[in-house]
C-alpha cells in the first residue's frame, strides 16, 4: 500500500518508525522486490503497511508486515522474507471516512 505524506505521518505516529523518502536510491529496489508500497524501517527491519477491511467502527486501518530483517548487529543488511504480520494495526482514517484523520 502506498500512502499519502498524510497517512505516511499518521502511520509514523504510531509505529515509531522512519519512512525510507521515495527519492532513496533504495527505492527502485525495493519495489521491485516488494511492489509499490510505502516502507519503513526500524530497530527489526523493513516493513510495509497492508490494508485491512473495516471493523465494526469502520475506521480504515492498515496492518503493518515485516517483509525484511535485518542479518547483522550494525543493520547494514536486510534480508528479504516472505511477508509477515507484526500484530500491530495502525488507523489511518476515521470511521466512516475515506479520509484521513
Amino acid at each position: 500500500m502506498k500512502l499519502n505524506p498524510v497517512l505516511v505521518e499518521r502511520a509514523v505516529s504510531q509505529l515509531g518508525a522512519d519512512p525510507i523518502p521515495e527519492q532513496h536510491p533504495a527505492m527502485p529496489q525495493l519495489n521491485q522486490v516488494f511492489g509499490e508500497h510505502t516502507f519503513f524501517v526500524d530497530d527489526d527491519g523493513l516493513s510495509i503497511v497492508e490494508p485491512v477491511a473495516p471493523g465494526n467502527t469502520g475506521e480504515l486501518t492498515g496492518e503493518v508486515m515485516q517483509v525484511a530483517r535485518w542479518t547483522d548487529g550494525n543493520r547494514t543488511n536486510l534480508a528479504p522474507q516472505q511477508p509477515e504480520p507484526t500484530g500491530v494495526v495502525i488507523v489511518l482514517a476515521a470511521g466512516g471516512s475515506k479520509r484521513p484523520v
